[in-house]
């Protein structure tokens, strides 16, 4: 009796999959819906389904939709001491940096922090220092280099950052594994990233991170703005009634004096959002 059982189950579920996949896709679109449909059927949780979604449709982005602008590039001269840089390399906590010659277009190479370690065990770290003698080669890569081929590429070289150049060869941005990671898998956070039990996070360059579950009365405390909360309690409500759907990455709404711009999301939700203050005079 119970083999019975074994078998109708395995039959049972075997027939789901079967049904699921009874009309075979000829499209991605068809592929997403499938998929969709074996979530509802509880083929799929919805953690699997979003990690599925993500690796589907990065194929679609390119690197100029993920990347850190020229304008939020934080980079190292070649001709700056430890003195002068480290204090800027402490605030920021990251871990590469560009380094540069006479400005941004001519980057020479790539700064680890970690080495910058061996520093502290000399007398005199700023004593015939030259920072060319520590570089890593810098990758290049162009703003249209599709996100799937620029993984494969980031594995295949062992790299984690990259430049890119727009079409008159100036450097763009840059853009890191974190950042294509994240597009497939979600935010992933580190210990620089914000606090569990914190929601705003101010930037090195005047704009905040803030997380979209920040209820609308802390970011009014914060930003001494005055946004209602009788209709919705987070900051995702809100952005979410202003864009008129569920946004994607890098999609952008301005409310009242503020850009919201969407750092993470996935199919159910906002997750980081990236907040700048707008001139008064807008």
């Amino acid at each position: 009796m119970s083999e019975d059982r074994s078998s109708n189950g395995q039959k049972s579920w075997f027939g789901k999959i079967t049904q699921a996949f009874a009309h075979e896709p000829k499209n991605r679109e068809e592929l997403l819906e499938v998929l969709r449909g074996a979530h509802q059927n509880k083929l799929l949780d919805s953690e699997a389904l979003a990690i599925v979604e993500g690796a589907i449709q990065v194929a679609d982005l390119q690197v100029r939709d993920i990347m850190v602008p020229r304008s939020q590039v934080m980079s190292i001269r070649a001709d700056q001491s430890p003195r002068e840089f480290l204090p800027a390399i402490i605030s920021a906590a990251h871990s590469r940096y560009p380094v540069v010659g006479d400005s941004l277009d001519e980057v020479i190479g790539v700064l680890l922090a970690k080495d910058l370690l061996p520093l502290i065990l000399q007398d005199d770290p700023h004593s015939n220092f030259d920072i060319k003698d520590l570089l890593r080669p810098a990758t290049f890569v162009p703003e249209s280099k599709r996100l799937n081929v620029l993984l494969r590429e980031f594995r295949a070289n062992h790299s984690h950052m990259a430049i890119v150049i727009d079409e008159y060869g100036g450097v763009a941005g840059l853009v890191t594994i974190e950042d294509v990671l994240e597009q497939i898998v979600g935010d992933i956070e580190d210990e620089h990233d914000i606090e569990e039990d914190s929601y705003i996070r101010p930037l090195p360059s005047g704009d905040f991170l803030v997380k979209a579950l920040t209820p609308i009365g802390n970011f009014n405390e914060f930003f001494q703005s005055e946004f209602p909360d009788e209709e919705f309690d987070t900051v995702a409500g809100l952005v979410m009634n202003a864009f008129g759907h569920l946004p994607k990455r890098n999609e952008v709404v301005e409310i009242e004096r503020f850009r919201f711009r969407v750092l993470n999301a996935d199919s159910r939700r906002v997750h980081m959002l990236r907040i700048t203050r707008l001139a008064e005079s807008r």
